[in-house]
């Protein structure tokens, strides 16, 4: 069983960056595909980006290539995802997602096992 929290969410300007941070149990963590989605209001939720346990190879959805950046430090347990020139429509619920199968690069929600409670980012115009 691995349990997800995510932390680095605000209030912030357009233009402006957020760092989000998601913190897991579980000493299978480095073995684990880990991924970020997000939720706008009235949205279905939708993929943002991932990394592999192996390699680290990342992957992101068009909206937010160049500007978000995936990354993972397996001593710590730690997934992060950086926002940088944060744009109106980004405002959502982010959560981090978690595939224990770790093979092939999921972008459905239906591809990840674990999920965190979310923490919200709001991007003012």
């Amino acid at each position: 069983q691995v349990q997800l929290v995510e932390s680095g969410g605000g209030l912030v300007q357009a233009g402006g960056s957020l760092r989000l941070s998601c913190a897991a149990s579980g000493r299978t963590f480095s073995s684990y595909n880990m991924a970020w989605f997000r939720q706008a209001p009235g949205k279905e939720r939708e993929f943002v980006a991932v990394i592999t346990w192996s390699l680290g190879r990342t992957y992101y959805a068009d909206s937010v290539k160049g500007r978000f950046t995936i990354s993972r430090d397996n001593a710590k347990n730690t997934v992060y995802l950086r926002m940088n020139s944060l744009k109106p429509e980004d405002t959502a619920v982010y959560y981090c997602a978690a595939d224990r199968r770790g093979g092939v690069i999921q972008t459905m929600r239906h591809g990840y096992d674990y999920w965190g409670q979310g923490t919200q980012v709001t991007v003012s115009s």
